[in-house]
């Protein structure tokens, strides 16, 4: 009974530690920076060594933090940097409209900020987009590519508008989104922030020109439940892209590396040079 109840304290003391020592990703002080993207201050973590992997992350309900599973595996013999997008927690807004081209101009300058020749980029949902934009607009920069939840959207193929409120978020995930508040520099111009991006979204896209032009090795993935960018969507986008590979995980959603992550992860640890 002794050691029954010595063996409980003791793996009970090692899950409290655990907890405590969590890496708050996206919340890190201890390694949390930010960088002058032309008038706009943006926050960015960088944990490992080694090769570089810029991680873009989703939008809206994304940020760093939905990467948790991702950056340690990549972060044992990868340089992992993680981008907070304008407006998203710790990133200013600033006062341009939100376009791809300027998410992948603010990552591409983050990648100068470092001094860093070119990187593995690897994006998700809005991110993706941004990755794929970034590739065709900067191409020196890029080396490979990971594109998750994220495809090829024609000028009028989406059938879903956009229109992103506090109001409608603080309804539905109140906790989450108050957490994130308190984080954010300017968490009064959250509605405007939520307005530009919503716009983005309806009237913004990676064209077919800018898949075409992508010259760097692209791994193309979509859980084959996707409702924002389906497997017709992203299998457009791989036709469309010179170099690509296709991974399309069963039974998973948009957020595939939540629904399946050892799926993912074999899938994209061998492309990830």
């Amino acid at each position: 009974m002794k050691k029954t109840l010595s063996a409980f304290f003791f793996f009970s003391s090692l899950i409290a530690f655990a907890q405590e020592t969590k890496i708050p990703y996206g919340y890190n002080d201890e390694v949390g920076k930010y960088f002058d993207a032309g008038g706009v201050k943006l926050y960015y973590e960088i944990y490992g060594k080694g090769t570089p992997v810029l991680m873009l992350h989703g939008g809206v309900y994304g940020y760093i933090d939905e990467y948790e599973f991702l950056i340690p595996k990549l972060a044992q013999s990868h340089q992992v940097i993680c981008l907070a997008t304008r407006g998203h927690v710790k990133s200013e807004i600033g006062n341009e409209p939100n376009t791809y081209k300027q998410r992948a101009t603010d990552a591409y300058k983050l990648v100068q900020h470092l001094e860093l020749d070119s990187v593995t980029v690897i994006g998700f949902s809005d991110g993706g987009h941004a990755a794929l934009k970034m590739a065709a607009l900067y191409p020196q920069s890029v080396s490979r590519l990971v594109v998750m939840g994220a495809g090829f959207h024609p000028p009028g193929s989406r059938t879903e508008t956009f229109n992103y409120t506090p109001e409608e978020l603080m309804k539905g995930s109140k906790e989450y989104f108050t957490k994130r508040l308190k984080h954010m520099p300017e968490p009064e111009r959250w509605g405007e922030a939520l307005a530009m991006v919503s716009k983005m979204y309806n009237e913004d896209a990676p064209t077919k020109e800018d898949l075409e032009s992508i010259k760097c090795p692209v791994l193309m993935m979509s859980g084959d439940k996707d409702r924002y960018s389906d497997v017709a969507s992203v299998v457009n986008a791989y036709k469309l892209i010179k170099q690509a590979s296709l991974s399309i995980i069963p039974a998973c959603g948009h957020v595939i590396f939540y629904c399946n992550f050892p799926a993912v992860w074999e899938s994209m640890k061998g492309f990830v040079k």
